[in-house]
């Protein structure tokens, strides 16, 4: 992942880099306030040769389905194959600051991604549903492979619709293979088909235990209570890199398909090398 906290100037050596070593993926971090994702994932996209480059997520509130699936399908066009289009409802403390909120946030989800696809696969589209309002809107410009459209979720309700409705889905960091597996259970219940279920998961590799716990702690609080379970050490790959590498195992094995390393700290690239050295890749 490259983290919102760095600045869009380090995005271009960060994906060449990437592109140069045995990973699959790079994902765009949008949050309200950080650089825009369509203008990284450009960035991204044109700066590699063959990573996937996935969008993690946009949130629909700010979110014209049109204007989206225009950005989308010419992203799509240029880098056929490599772009993963993300959707979700957004951070609520951040979204009350800058758009309404009424209705229902699932319903505005549906209502968005169901446009942004039928957009992208050279429809005429008529939908008035929610906020979501389209009189025989249409893209003339239809990308010969569309991207997929991948829903960040996190709750019962949220993951079964994305089950039903997504081409994939994004699990926020904290998973632990517990956490997963409920999550699955979710997910399946929404009838999901084939489909990619993608987490996130922070690193910290660092030789001292005191260290791990001072900057870990709060970030295993925090996603501990978005999970609605009990911390535990599992949420985050931390301590040395076998220690973290088995940490990522375990979720490939509790049924990740793609998990996504958030390195926290100074040099990102050098502890994504070092885990991937105790892969074995």
């Amino acid at each position: 992942m490259f983290d919102r906290s760095h600045r869009p100037t380090a995005l271009p050596e960060f994906v060449r880099a990437l592109d140069r070593m045995p990973v699959d993926d790079c994902w765009i971090v949008e949050d309200i306030g950080w650089a825009g994702s369509v203008a990284l994932t450009a960035t991204a996209l044109a700066n590699s040769s063959r990573l996937r480059i996935g969008m993690g997520v946009c949130p629909v509130p700010l979110r014209n389905p049109v204007l989206h699936a225009m950005e989308l399908a010419a992203l799509a066009e240029l880098h056929p194959g490599r772009l993963i289009a993300g959707l979700g409802h957004g951070s609520p403390a951040r979204l009350r600051r800058v758009a309404p909120r009424g209705g229902s946030q699932l319903a505005l989800l549906e209502a968005t991604l169901a446009a942004v696809r039928r957009l992208l696969a050279g429809d005429r589209v008529t939908l008035r549903r929610e906020s979501v309002h389209l009189d025989d809107a249409r893209l003339e410009h239809v990308p010969p492979v569309p991207p997929a459209l991948y829903v960040g979720a996190v709750g019962p309700r949220t993951l079964a619709l994305s089950g039903r409705i997504a081409d994939g889905t994004v699990l926020a960091e904290g998973c632990t293979p517990d956490v997963l597996g409920r999550d699955l259970a979710y997910l399946r219940a929404g009838g999901a088909g084939p489909h990619e279920v993608v987490v996130y998961q922070h690193l910290l590799i660092h030789s001292d235990k005191r260290h791990v716990e001072k900057v870990g702690g709060p970030v295993i609080a925090k996603f501990a209570e978005l999970h609605r379970v009990a911390p535990d050490p599992a949420m985050i790959a931390a301590g040395d890199p076998g220690t973290a590498a088995k940490r990522v195992t375990s979720l490939w094995d509790a049924g990740a398909d793609t998990v996504v390393l958030r390195p926290i700290g100074a040099d990102p690239l050098t502890q994504v090398r070092r885990v991937l050295e105790a892969l074995g890749r």
